[in-house]
């Protein structure tokens, strides 16, 4: 069995209305609206689908309020879903939908489904960067990005209690074949899917030690589309959770957005890749966040000199 991609991630909502206008914004298409459901998809068709927080359809909840209520990962094939099903059922219950979708919770309570994947790939053309000796941009000046599109959605991260947090991380990486890259001991576990090289695609944090929605995280094409989509952001009015940095675990570009559906939403790019020869890193203090955040002088006190100058 070959996990290959998220296939969907499935939110409880306070409102319908607030949350499509928000990740319609975020830059997703909007490919169904009804109402009791709404359906956005990625560039490769991964789906976002949003239910209000008491549609009977939804698994029950592990927090107050909105919040992701189940993630949908994508199997390689029909027989490895049933023999997955199959294990699955000799401890927790497990029902299969009519589109053929496996249903059942992971040891926290999140709903978590599987389905057989059926990936899109889609060409995009990224930015190109020059520097002298590497010229890879001739006679095309820069613009501004019209339309910031998250490609897919590349991780989830999701809040558990610290109390049963090596039965929570044990069930992905011995039930699911979802490997641990980076295990921070003070804090929660980075894990890759097998069919994957993102350096990580889900993140078990226990460090708040409370179940709950931490943030999903959305590949754009580059460095810009991350400042760009931002700025956007900011412009429709959604308010920014973190500043413009890159991360020290995995090392992408990012910016978080509050999101109202629950938690935080992350564009990101240029996540490291790694395959089996990467080794599992263990952590006994936690990294720091990032390796660098947008600074200006405002955050630091500006000395005074004699000339009465100040840093520009």
């Amino acid at each position: 069995m070959s996990i290959e991609r998220i296939e969907s991630v499935v939110y409880g909502v306070d409102d319908l209305d607030e949350c499509s206008r928000f990740f319609i914004d975020f830059g997703l298409e909007l490919l169904e609206r009804t109402d009791t459901h709404v359906v956005l998809t990625t560039r490769v068709r991964q789906r976002l689908v949003l239910k209000h927080v008491d549609d009977p359809t939804l698994p029950s909840p592990v927090e107050t309020g909105p919040g992701i209520r189940e993630v949908v990962w994508g199997i390689d094939s029909h027989e490895a879903l049933e023999r997955l099903v199959a294990d699955l059922r000799t401890d927790r219950e497990v029902t299969v939908d009519s589109d053929g979708i496996a249903h059942t919770h992971d040891e926290t309570g999140f709903g978590i489904a599987f389905a057989v994947t059926r990936p899109e790939h889609q060409d995009y053309d990224p930015r190109r960067y020059n520097s002298s000796g590497r010229i890879d941009r001739w006679n095309q000046p820069h613009a501004p990005i019209a339309d910031v599109r998250p490609i897919r959605i590349c991780h989830v991260a999701l809040n558990i209690p610290k109390e049963g947090r090596g039965r929570a991380v044990e069930f992905y990486l011995e039930r699911l074949n979802f490997r641990a890259v980076d295990v921070v001991k003070p804090m929660g576990v980075f894990m890759q899917i097998e069919g994957d090289d993102d350096q990580h695609n889900f993140l078990l944090c226990h460090r708040p030690d409370r179940a709950g929605t931490n943030h999903t995280s959305w590949e754009v094409s580059g460095f810009d589309d991350v400042i760009e989509g931002g700025n956007h952001m900011i412009a429709r009015g959604w308010r920014e959770a973190r500043r413009l940095g890159r991360h020290t675990v995995g090392s992408n570009v990012f910016r978080f957005i509050h999101c109202p559906a629950g938690g935080r939403v992350e564009y990101a790019a240029d996540m490291d890749r790694v395959d089996a020869d990467y080794p599992t890193r263990v952590h006994d203090e936690t990294p720091p966040h990032h390796i660098w955040v947008l600074e200006t002088n405002r955050d630091r006190a500006v000395p005074n000199t004699s000339e009465g100058t100040a840093l520009q």
